[in-house]
């Protein structure tokens, strides 16, 4: 039913890197420390830096949207290397929701349109009926723990440092500022044609600043920023969440 969505949602990322290996941003980066040398380096060197530096990251805030045949897709969520995340995402056509986990469970809050669109034909009945709760203990199921990945840095992180085996041609672009970083870009070229620019921070850890997806069917922008900065989570009260295997049986009967 969702499982399309939510596996889009979880490879935003990827998406948008149209074959390269790097994701990510923050103006905090331009602090005192190491300098890019973007004169002497390769396109492929400096890529390789910036791959190493998100591997190295704890933590990291996504913002941007990615847009493909149905619509946009939205992400603002801020996430670790322990699996702790808190944000918001959006579906084209489905509505929005609030997802929060703390490492160990994962609480999923939709609005009414998602709520709907969840419950299919007694959709307004779920709107109501389950209106500002928390769904938790999906993380088994199929079409829902893609939301278990997209909440983990460190998995996340490590599929989109990994070598995917396809062809992809990085040249070097120009020196600029995203988000009060001075960056330098990547223009990477897939193996299909697509191309997106890859803006690298320059000084201090050179950690990606933002990701523009410039060609091909799926275009959109996605930013990192508050790399390294501890992810504060405020687990939902009790008697606003209701188990996901509870639900289903509660829909079945609504």
């Amino acid at each position: 039913m969702l499982s399309k969505r939510l596996a889009s949602t979880a490879a935003i990322c990827l998406l948008l890197a149209a074959g390269t290996a790097a994701c990510g941003g923050d103006k905090d980066t331009a602090a005192a420390g190491p300098k890019l040398d973007t004169d002497k380096l390769s396109a492929q060197e400096i890529e390789k830096q910036a791959k190493d530096a998100l591997a190295g990251a704890s933590s990291v805030k996504i913002a941007g949207s990615i847009a493909d045949e149905d619509g946009k897709t939205s992400i603002d969520l801020s996430l670790d290397t322990k699996g702790q995340c808190t944000g918001s995402m959006g579906m084209p056509g489905m509505g929005s929701f609030e997802i929060i986990s703390d490492g160990k469970a994962s609480y999923l809050k939709p609005d009414k349109e998602f709520w709907k669109s969840f419950g299919g034909p007694k959709g307004e009945q779920v709107a109501e009926l389950f209106k500002g709760r928390y769904l938790t203990g999906f993380e088994g199921d199929p079409q829902m723990k893609s939301l278990t990945t997209v909440c983990n840095l460190a998995e996340l992180s490590k599929k989109i440092t990994e070598d995917d085996g396809t062809k992809s041609k990085a040249e070097k672009g120009s020196a600029g500022t995203v988000n009060g970083a001075k960056t330098f870009s990547l223009k990477v070229t897939n193996s299909d044609g697509e191309q997106s620019t890859i803006h690298v921070a320059t000084e201090g850890k050179f950690y990606p600043v933002r990701i523009e997806k410039t060609t091909g069917k799926d275009g959109g922008q996605i930013d990192f920023t508050e790399y390294d900065k501890p992810v504060t989570i405020k687990v939902p009260a009790a008697d606003s969440v209701i188990d996901f295997a509870k639900f289903k049986q509660q829909l079945q009967t609504a």
